[in-house]
């Protein structure tokens, strides 16, 4: 595999990870704090509903996780392709 393959395989990788966190985010964000709200509803978590859990804290939870799925997940990209710092 050349330089401009492997370029572009790491590139494709990237580009991969960071729509599968956007459809994560997405997810949480829109569509359980908003969307499915009413079909969460009823569920309780910590003294209110899972729709407004979801919306006020959940969703931030979600995203501090992702950031470090994310980092972990590039770090071993990075390690894959041969361009770890």
């Amino acid at each position: 595999m050349n330089d401009k393959q492997a370029a572009n395989a790491y590139w494709r990788a990237n580009v991969r990870i960071i729509w599968i966190c956007m459809a994560i985010w997405a997810l949480v964000s829109y569509g359980f704090g908003i969307l499915l709200r009413p079909l969460v509803s009823g569920i309780k978590v910590g003294g209110s509903d899972l729709g407004f859990w979801f919306a006020q804290q959940g969703s931030i939870l979600v995203f501090i996780v992702l950031i470090f799925v994310y980092a972990a997940w590039m770090n071993k990209l990075d390690r894959d392709h041969g361009v770890e710092e």
